[in-house]
């Protein structure tokens, strides 16, 4: 199926003038600096004509007031498709510091193999332009039909003829056409500096710009403390590096921790449904079961500005989050409510769950690493990594 020229046509003349749409006429403010493409990606991003039914944008859930995540006004812990009505089956990621993602791998150790990397959760996506095109087909999110719907609502924008100008008229003749370059300009919108300014009081404070407080100090030295939180076996980072890698708080790999099941999630109504990560139901499972229930470390980047957490969106307080990690096997019942340890896997794949990672203990006989001083102290620490304290300090920027 083609669209008409004189439909594109008109379009296009529509755009000319500044016609309707959700997008403005003329770039606002802080869209002078962007290229052609990526100013499109950002017409594209904010765009809530796009959804079936039309309401919902890629901000809806990577809203930029929390951090580009966000669940699209959902208290459940997962976001809102484009009906507001049904609800999705995970918790929105951030979008900051997406770009440094690597691609995904699987790399045999062994008998068993090493999953890093990959866009989504799962790391399903590839790359940030795949990523970018997946919710608009979606039927939990953007909700439209097919790449065509997709090209005919871009063909009435009122950034249509820049995406002309940027791809040819073509793109909109075509679905997926039209599907791959909205991904392009979406990608190259999330790579710009506001989607990774390195501006939080933490990274003012190793350019000398901030003083952590007593209290923070102690969050971080427990954070990094592998007797203690040993956050960073996963949550890496490395304050004397210039190197993004090694300043994004995650190594990008995959675990299961043995999240509690989210039972305002409608898909857990079903006693046998489980999601589990990398083997599905969002991806084709991997060969090794071991990874079933483990899902990819995020970034520790704007955390503090979520308002859900983990994959499940279980939680909706960071200093639960840490808490839970220092008292899932010493005190069980404050977290599996239902007496389940380790509710939300199939009773097979339970023994996937990390009993050995510090905090965790191998037995609830032992004591939790971390005192309530010390979760707050680690809470604080946390508090730190949002952005927007103070001056950018993108490494290789200054």
């Amino acid at each position: 199926m083609r669209l008409c020229a004189l439909t594109v046509a008109a379009a296009l003349c529509a755009s000319c003038g500044g016609g309707g749409g959700s997008s403005p006429a003329a770039p606002p403010s802080g869209e002078a600096a962007l290229t052609q493409l990526e100013l499109i990606g950002n017409r594209i991003f904010f765009d809530t004509t796009l959804s079936n039914p039309p309401g919902q944008s890629c901000a809806g859930c990577h809203d930029p007031a929390t951090a580009f995540a966000g669940n699209f006004g959902s208290s459940s812990g997962v976001p809102l498709a484009a009906d507001r009505t049904t609800l999705g089956l995970r918790n929105t990621p951030t979008a900051m510091y997406a770009r440094f993602t690597p691609a995904f791998t699987a790399v045999a150790n062994g008998a068993h193999l090493i999953a890093s990397g990959g866009q989504f959760l799962d790391g399903r996506a590839a790359s940030l332009e795949e990523q970018a095109t997946i919710p608009f087909l979606s039927a939990g999110e953007m909700n439209l039909a097919d790449p065509v719907e997709l090209a005919n609502r871009l063909a009435r924008a009122p950034y249509a003829l820049l995406m002309a100008k940027e791809f040819g008229l073509g793109v909109f003749s075509d679905g997926p056409t039209a599907l791959a370059a909205a991904g392009r300009a979406i990608a190259a919108f999330e790579r710009t500096g506001d989607f990774a300014p390195f501006s939080s009081k933490f990274d003012n404070s190793l350019h000398g710009a901030a003083e952590l407080t007593d209290l923070e100090k102690e969050g971080m030295q427990l954070f990094a403390d592998p007797n203690k939180g040993n956050c960073t076996k996963c949550h890496v980072f490395n304050a004397s590096t210039r190197s993004p890698a090694e300043l994004l708080f995650t190594d990008f790999t995959y675990h299961n921790i043995g999240v509690p099941r989210n039972m305002r999630i409608p898909a857990n109504a079903d006693a046998a449904f489980f999601d589990l990560g990398l083997c599905g139901p969002r991806r084709a499972a991997l060969a090794d079961e071991t990874l079933c229930g483990a899902f990819k470390v995020p970034t520790m980047r704007n955390v503090a500005r979520k308002q859900a957490f983990m994959h499940n969106g279980f939680f909706t307080s960071l200093r639960d989050v840490v808490a839970f990690y220092a008292t899932r096997d010493s005190t069980p019942g404050r977290w599996y409510v239902y007496g389940v340890h380790f509710d939300d896997l199939p009773a097979k794949f339970r023994a996937n769950v990390d009993m050995t990672l510090v905090p965790f203990q191998p037995s609830s006989a032992a004591p939790a690493r971390l005192d309530e001083h010390q979760i707050d102290a680690i809470t604080a620490f946390l508090r730190t990594l949002d952005d927007g304290y103070g001056a950018s300090h993108a490494p290789g920027t200054n």
